[in-house]
This record gives structure tokens, sequence and C-alpha cells, in this order.
């Protein structure tokens, strides 16, 4: 016992010289908040105001919060894999219009609140644009893809028929080769946008303010 009670003095006796960062542990609790802020806010954009949950953050306090809220809706900023996704951008445009507007002491280099959004606005229409081409692109890439190796496939159902006796149909996704072909080249098309797409969020965080972390 007397060894166990030494070993937690010990343990006590160099942990007091330990002090809690007060400031991280509150920018981290602001950021949480904003977090859950602009969660709120996705959840049902209509009845929620981020601009206002934001607002009410002290201005030299706000940016942990704002960098948090902003954490949430650029995740949400994802190539879309079908149309009906797109249909999220109107309610992340006003989510960062929302961050924009609660800039407070002003946005990098000087540039007010309202142009910020102004250029959250113009970014936005752009990536609507984006949006729609990297679809239209994957159609197409997949169509060529398909195209591309529909003689192998007839081969393979060919020479499978000569085996069984019957006609076989393949789905060219079932068949190993043209599966690895086809992620290889789809991937290839898919990294050139999600580059783009990166460098948009990049742009955005510059237009409010929000510092890298």
């Amino acid at each position: 016992m007397a060894m166990i009670r030494s070993a937690l003095e010990i343990a006590l006796e160099r942990s007091k010289d330990i002090k809690v960062d007060e400031a991280s542990l509150e920018a981290s609790g602001l950021r949480a908040e904003g977090k859950k802020a602009a969660g709120r806010f996705l959840e049902d954009p209509a009845g929620s105001s981020l601009a206002e949950a934001l607002g009410k953050v002290p201005k030299e306090k706000r940016a942990a919060a704002r960098s948090g809220a902003f954490d949430v809706l650029s995740s949400q900023l994802q190539l879309p894999s079908t149309e009906a996704a797109l249909d999220k951008l109107e309610a992340l445009s006003a989510g960062f219009s929302a961050i924009a507007a609660s800039s407070g002491t002003g946005l990098l280099g000087g540039v007010g609140s309202a142009v910020a959004d102004k250029r959250v606005q113009a970014l936005f229409q752009q990536l609507a644009g984006f949006f729609k081409q990297y679809l239209d692109d994957m159609k197409n890439v997949e169509q060529a893809i398909r195209k591309q190796w529909a003689p192998k496939i007839r081969e393979k159902e060919r020479q499978m028929a000569a085996r069984m006796g019957r006609d076989v149909r393949i789905d060219p996704m079932s068949d190993p080769e043209f599966a690895a072909f086809y992620k290889q080249n789809v991937s290839a098309a898919r990294d050139q946008y999600q580059g783009a797409l990166d460098k948009a969020k990049e742009d955005l965080a510059a237009m409010l303010g929000i510092e890298a972390r």
C-alpha cells in the first residue's frame, strides 16, 4: 500500500505543474458550437438562422465558431453522384453567406462581408455548372469505357456460350478485367475534378477569412 500511495503522490506532484490551456479549450468549445449550429442549419435551412447563431458569439471569439461552421458546410461540398445531389447547393450557399455575414471585424485583406457574400454567390454559380459538367463527363467516360470494352465482353460471352451450349450475357462490372479498367479510368477523371473542388474550397475559406488548421 505504501508503494501505491507513493506512486500516486508522485503522479499528483508532477501533474500540479501542468497548466491547462484555457484559451485552446475555449476555442475548441466555440468551434464545436459552430459545428452544431451549422448542423442544425443543414437539417432545417428555413427554420434555423446560422448567421444569428454565429452572431451571438462575441466578435473577438467568433473566429473559432465560424471555423467550426465552415468545416461542417465544406464537408458537404462533394462531387455529386446524381443530379439530385445538386439540390443541396442552395442551402450550402446560404450557409456560407451566413458565415460571411458573421465576419464582424472584417475578412482577410479588408474585404467586407457584403463583398464576400457576392463572391460566395458567384463561386456557387460556378460550382453548379462545374458539378453538372462533372456528371456529364462521368457519363461520357463510362460510355466510352463500355464501348471500348464491348468487343472483349462479346468475345468472352461467345467463349462461355460455346462451353455451356447456351447463350450467355456478362455484366461488364462482374468481369474483373473490365472492373479494374473501369475503376482506373473513372478514378483518373474523378481525381481531376476533386483537385479543382479542393481548390475551390480553399478559395472559399480565403473569401470568408477562415484560417487553415
